[in-house]
């Protein structure tokens, strides 16, 4: 009934807990078949609170670009450019894509994780706090919104949270949180089942 009331609030609430996520030097992502670890030492945490653009609902990073070791797998398509690509796992060493699988449209991924050097390492780690948004909608600016769940991108970083990696692509893809999805910090349990536990934002 009153939006921008309702947006100012929800501004203070992520504000604080972009505030602890910078404080962190190490995040790891653990759900079903995802296992990874970045470094996410001395970059920024931004609140996406509806200052650009509308549905909004996140708070990003950029991690250390040689950072990222493990597995995630992606629990939704990921679409990019009006395709589809099905199931996608990727694995990280060092901070670049090693290996990689899809149920569907694999050509087409490998044809992007190979447009250029960057698009194979992390331009954006990035938590999705909008929990009025519930269902994939193969629409990227709603669904990496979606309360409950992380979303990865390839390629090119967004540079206002220091990240400095430059790729033709920044492909957002969506891994699910809400059903035993954890997220670690420095190697303490912060979030689980979709959202961040009592007590780590202050």
């Amino acid at each position: 009934d009153d939006p921008i009331s309702t947006w100012h609030k929800i501004s203070a609430e992520q504000d604080k807990t972009a505030a602890a996520l910078t404080k962190l030097k190490t995040i790891r992502v653990k759900s079903g078949d995802t296992d990874l670890r970045l470094n996410v030492a001395g970059r920024k945490w931004i609140n996406c609170d509806g200052q650009e653009n509308f549905p909004d609902g996140e708070i990003f990073t950029c991690p250390i670009e040689d950072s990222a070791n493990g597995v995630i797998t992606y629990t939704y398509p990921a679409c990019y450019g009006g395709r589809e690509v099905e199931n996608v796992q990727l694995t990280f060493q060092n901070g670049v894509v090693t290996d990689f699988t899809a149920g569907k449209n694999i050509d087409f991924l490998r044809e992007m994780l190979n447009v250029d050097e960057g698009a194979r390492r992390i331009g954006e780690f990035a938590i999705g706090t909008n929990y009025h948004i519930q269902t994939f909608s193969k629409n990227t600016l709603f669904d990496e919104k979606i309360g409950g769940t992380c979303h990865l991108a390839v390629g090119n970083s967004l540079y206002e949270a220091g990240g400095v990696n430059k790729s033709a692509i920044h492909w957002d893809m969506v891994c699910e949180l809400r059903n035993g999805g954890e997220i670690y910090g420095d190697d303490q349990l912060i979030y689980k089942d979709g959202k961040f536990l009592p007590g780590f934002v202050e």
